[in-house]
């Protein structure tokens, strides 16, 4: 089997590991016995309209990786792209570009499978790339209201108009930015890009892309309408009519894990020690909001972190900001790093990814606070 071909048809869990997903199961485990639910009630801690969203495009994802373009696009790019530093400088700007327009999450299944691709061809430090295309849709998708599922929420409870919103959010955007191409430049050297040896090229498949497209703009629209199951029916019905083998690389254990997190955290979130200290602390606004919302975000991740705040923060910019900050840091402060991680198949991606991101955290926010408090 070609190399590319391989890497298309390599199991959606290899390299990936399934730790997360032990370790999150078992604190599930842990609060069915400290605060046993009914069955059913565990259904409702899980966003079902994410987790479908989320099925659809890794299924279309998975039918563009096999239609062989992203081989086909890897090729052009390397033969244009001279420097490692400027090849991660282009992904990761197109990283905080497309996130600011289509969500963090699509940006990610767009350019982490090519990141892939890009790797099976040349010498790349696969790991870096990913965690910075990572910071990338954080930062980005934290321009706008609909970059991100947190920005939607405070947007729509805000009353803020859309440019307002953008207006409101620049600064931090800006700071954000800023550091993490201070980051590319310091992390990704200044050296020739080194191809591999030349395999047999899959061959692309245009009426698979084609179809992968088509079932892309129609399953947004039905997104858009709130059509969720509809659109998943037509995603996975045309596939297992066509394409079954498309099916089979779905990776099925990023959608549990997904799920386990929404209901770890929103359990913890509900806990009635942290709604009882939430409503004693002063983080009503200001700089106090500001750090609470990192905090949170680390712990239950930034859209719940909003949610949860939300009901006793009073100063949206504060919350907003620390929020969009909060999604560096640990893994779980952005749904977005676990879909990276999982989508690039790293065998030591949580490693990479903390050693980086941490820092980065704490740059970016002690950076956004000063300029806050300036």
């Amino acid at each position: 089997m070609p190399a590319a071909e391989a890497v298309a048809a390599a199991p959606p869990n290899e390299g990936g590991g399934n730790g997360l997903l032990w370790v999150l199961l078992a604190v599930a485990i842990g609060f069915a016995v400290v605060h046993p639910r009914a069955p059913l009630d565990y259904l409702h801690l899980v966003d079902w309209q994410t987790i479908g969203a989320l099925a659809g495009l890794l299924a279309i994802t998975q039918g563009v990786e096999q239609s062989g373009m992203l081989q086909a696009t890897a090729q052009r790019l390397l033969a244009r792209m001279t420097t490692l530093r400027s090849l991660a400088l282009l992904l990761t700007a197109g990283a905080a570009l497309l996130s600011a327009l289509v969500t963090n999450d699509v940006s990610l299944f767009l350019l982490v499978p090519l990141t892939r691709v890009l790797a099976t061809q040349a010498h790349l430090p696969l790991a870096r790339l990913v965690v910075l295309e990572a910071l990338a849709v954080n930062a980005g998708s934290a321009l706008t209201p609909i970059g991100n599922p947190q920005n939607l929420y405070l947007w729509h409870r805000s009353g803020e108009s859309f440019a307002g919103f953008v207006g409101m959010m620049a600064p931090t955007v800006a700071v954000m930015l800023f550091w993490l191409f201070v980051a590319v430049w310091f992390l990704v050297p200044r050296t020739p890009i080194s191809l591999k040896p030349a395999v047999d090229a899959q061959p692309v498949q245009p009426r698979l892309l084609w179809l992968a497209g088509a079932l892309f703009v129609a399953f947004v629209v039905a997104l858009d309408r709130h059509w969720l199951l509809a659109g998943l029916g037509l995603v996975f019905g045309v596939f297992l009519l066509f394409r079954p083998r498309v099916l089979r690389g779905v990776d099925w254990a990023l959608l549990l894990i997904i799920a386990l997190m929404f209901v770890d955290l929103r359990q913890l979130a509900d806990l009635p020690v942290i709604a009882e200290r939430l409503a004693r602390w002063p983080i009503a606004e200001g700089w106090r909001a500001y750090l609470a919302a990192i905090a949170a975000s680390q712990v239950i991740s930034n859209v719940p972190a909003a949610i949860l705040l939300d009901r006793t923060v009073h100063d949206l910019p504060a919350l907003a900001a620390g929020v969009s900050v909060g999604g560096f840091g640990c893994v779980l402060g952005s749904l977005a790093n676990l879909i990276a991680l999982r989508l690039a198949k790293l065998p030591n991606g949580l490693a990479e990814f903390h050693r980086i991101s941490i820092p980065f955290l704490i740059v970016c926010a002690a950076s956004a606070l000063l300029l806050r408090i300036g």
